[in-house]
């Protein structure tokens, strides 16, 4: 899905591109499959801003996915392609042969008109289909990947991404991450074949302030443009570096620092680790 450009009859429209939306063969969601959502502009349950640059944004509902894909040998056909405001990728309406409808995040290629299933064998290796990862040719690409058998997809999930089978060995399976991490997950948890479509997202250029605020990103501010009470890099005559390693408004080192826990139970599935 290629993205669109404007001419620049402005500064903000200059460098702005959006999708094209031409997949989409359906504009009103599903009414059955929303619910509602319901935004906290970053504060907690006291009402204090525990994440900063939240707030404002258009109001959304959210669409219900079958991350589990655990209806069994039961045909879907795809109804229609739609736009999701809550993920980069887009989603895809199935229409069950015994009445029930779903969701499914949309992988590259499916199109309305296609049949869909899932189960735990003879189900073919075709684009949208789901099965456990021991079903699975090794070198397949896939995406929505479990971590856990029936805990539902947590992996390559994000518009355009893949991850792919390396290996099995006993009860687990080598997955390849779209970061370049290698990871053992149980062979019992479930993945849908092909790669998550949308793959045009990443070109797309916000090209104005205004449109950050659309999906309820407020401003962002240097540490070297506040006063020296707000952060430790403020202060200082005109232009200043901070003078100091790069830190947070509470002085915890920043910008390269590794926060993932020496001692995590979870470090023993990783075989290989991301790509630096």
């Amino acid at each position: 899905m290629p993205t669109k450009k404007f001419n620049a009859t402005s500064p903000g429209r200059r460098f702005m591109s959006v999708s094209d939306f031409k997949g989409l063969t359906k504009k009103a969601p599903e009414e059955k499959l929303l619910v509602p959502l319901k935004s906290s502009g970053g504060r907690n349950a006291q009402g204090r801003v525990t994440a900063r640059h939240r707030g404002g944004g258009v109001k959304r509902m959210y669409r219900i996915i079958d991350w589990k894909r655990r209806k069994d040998n039961v045909v879907a056909k795809v109804a229609a392609i739609e736009y999701d405001p809550n993920r980069s990728a887009r989603i895809a309406l199935l229409h069950y042969s015994d009445g029930e409808k779903r969701y499914i995040l949309a992988p590259l290629g499916l199109t309305p008109g296609a049949k869909v299933i899932s189960g735990d064998e003879g189900v073919d290796i075709k684009v949208g289909n789901a099965m456990p990862l021991i079903a699975i040719p090794v070198g397949t690409t896939i995406h929505n990947v479990e971590l856990q058998p029936n805990r539902g997809a947590q992996l390559a999930r994000s518009a355009g991404t893949s991850a792919q089978l390396m290996a099995k060995e006993s009860h687990m399976a080598h997955i390849r991450l779209p970061s370049g991490e290698v990871r053992l997950v149980s062979i019992h948890c479930r993945a849908t074949i092909g790669q998550v479509g949308n793959v045009e997202h990443e070109n797309v250029s916000i090209g104005k302030a205004g449109r950050s605020r659309w999906l309820g990103k407020r401003p962002h501010i240097r540490g070297v443009a506040t006063n020296p009470c707000d952060h430790p890099h403020g202060g200082g005559e005109a232009r200043s570096t901070p003078g100091r390693p790069s830190t947070t408004p509470w002085g915890k080192p920043t910008y390269g620092l590794k926060t993932r826990k020496s001692k995590n139970p979870t470090s023993r599935f990783i075989v290989r680790r991301r790509k630096k």
